[in-house]
């Protein structure tokens, strides 16, 4: 049977909420029953995520955050949406080390840690205004090879 659901929640863009985000997805994904490393794997990716708007997109701190989780059959699919100010050059905010806040200790490393964790990631231009990440990881891959080699 192909498993179907969804749940969206919004919260302020504010960095204690990272946690809750966390939180979310975490109880979201056990329906799917996925091993710790696949939860470790999409709670890092969305801290990054919820990270990167409260650190760019708000920068006078004042904004929301909309998480939607899907689940379609094996694999969950996370949309972490802000109306901030935006990214001028996404393909250039996606290379490794680049980040538009030197003096701030930022590594600039937070897509490549999201597409390092997760099987797919998606940035686009929202239509009104700011971004949506989306994030795509099939759970369950690995099983298969973790008990063949146990």
């Amino acid at each position: 049977m192909k498993k179907e659901n969804f749940m969206e929640v919004t919260f302020k863009a504010l960095s204690i909420n990272e946690g809750f985000a966390r939180i979310c997805v975490a109880g979201f994904c056990v329906q799917l029953n996925p091993s710790i490393d696949e939860i470790g794997d999409i709670k890092t990716a969305v801290s990054e995520a919820v990270t990167n708007c409260v650190v760019h997109a708000y920068p006078k701190g004042n904004g929301t955050i909309t998480m939607r989780c899907e689940i379609v059959g094996d694999t969950i699919k996370i949309s972490v949406k802000d109306k901030g100010i935006g990214i001028k050059d996404i393909d250039k905010a996606r290379e490794p080390f680049f980040t538009t806040k030197p003096d701030e200790e930022r590594s600039g490393m937070g897509f490549s840690v999201m597409e390092s964790f997760m099987d797919k990631v998606d940035v686009e231009r929202n239509p009104d205004q700011g971004l949506t990440v989306t994030m795509y990881k099939q759970i369950g891959s690995n099983k298969a090879l973790q008990v063949e080699n146990a």
